[in-house]
């Protein structure tokens, strides 16, 4: 039985029990443009910390917030009132992570065989993967494998529902200008942890990726990263992160849709042991809504060149 999300557009196949889709939450939410619409199309994958009612991790609550990228749908709320798309999930990454390709799954975390071939990567190998087998370095998420079906569970119910939403807000704005650009939001630790490539390094205030020029002409992601320099950032591209697999997926420069990745440095807006946002956050607000106010402003300028309006 399929059941469909009148809300999003996005039908959940696979499930044959519609009392099901009680137990979980919504997949995600999307705040339409304001006003003038441009090109753009915001997301935040990892914001949600909504727990499904049946989940049961054993990891303790601090080391689940660790992976939390806390209030970044906050932080990026007001991009709409300039004309974005903004796509956030509900759920924690933590229990299905949507910037994994949906085979980066650790067979270590099942129970049996997984019925098709997987493709773990080193995100998996470092216990990232699309289902998490560490939550901290020796904290183990689960204190058994999962089943088969729960892992199917995720990925129909959270992980396809909100990568086909993607999908349908950045075909939208392509189908109607020919072209679209694609922020993918996130925060990182300010210094990196075992579990990370650069381990132990402090990092930068901001750092923008385009899978080193595969996802996005270069001379955006310089742009924008010249943007936060001006601003008195410390911005960095493709260093340490060169961006995730929804940009890597979505990115097509040669077909007209240009994705970066935004990491924002946590300990900017908020209490790293907590996540309480600290006296930072608003002031950061601030800077990444006029940021998505200059980007919308771009792609309009550029929608211009084309000979194209809405």
């Amino acid at each position: 039985m399929a059941i469909r999300d009148e809300r999003h557009g996005v039908r959940r196949d696979g499930e044959a029990e519609p009392a099901r889709a009680a137990r979980h939450a919504a997949p995600y939410v999307v705040s339409p443009a304001i006003g003038r619409p441009a090109p753009v199309v915001f997301d935040s994958p990892h914001s949600g910390f909504t727990f499904p009612s049946d989940w049961a991790p054993s990891a303790p609550l601090a080391a689940l917030r660790s992976t939390w990228d806390a209030h970044v749908d906050r932080l990026w709320a007001h991009a709409s009132e300039h004309g974005a798309m903004l796509l956030a999930a509900e759920f924690p990454r933590a229990f299905c992570d949507v910037n994994r390709a949906e085979d980066d799954l650790d067979p270590a975390v099942l129970d049996a065989p997984w019925p098709t071939p997987l493709r773990p990567t080193a995100y998996s190998q470092r216990g990232m993967g699309l289902i998490r087998r560490l939550a901290l370095p020796d904290v183990p998420m689960y204190a058994a494998p999962l089943s088969v079906r729960d892992v199917e569970e995720r990925i129909v119910w959270y992980y396809r529902p909100y990568r086909a939403a993607l999908r349908a807000l950045l075909d939208e704005a392509r189908a109607a200008d020919g072209f679209v650009w694609h922020v993918n939001c996130h925060s990182m630790k300010s210094v990196g942890n075992a579990m990370n490539v650069d381990a132990g390094a402090a990092r930068p205030d901001i750092v923008v990726s385009d899978g080193r020029g595969s996802t996005a002409d270069p001379a955006l992601t310089a742009r924008i990263a010249e943007w936060f320099a001006l601003r008195g950032y410390r911005a960095a591209v493709n260093d340490p992160y060169q961006g995730g697999d929804l940009v890597r997926a979505f990115g097509a420069p040669s077909v007209g849709v240009q994705s970066v990745q935004i990491e924002l440095n946590r300990a900017l807006y908020m209490d790293e042991a907590t996540a309480e946002p600290h006296e930072g956050f608003e002031a950061l607000q601030e800077e990444l809504t006029a940021f998505a106010a200059a980007l919308c402003a771009w792609a309009r300028d550029a929608r211009a060149a084309r000979g194209t309006s809405r």
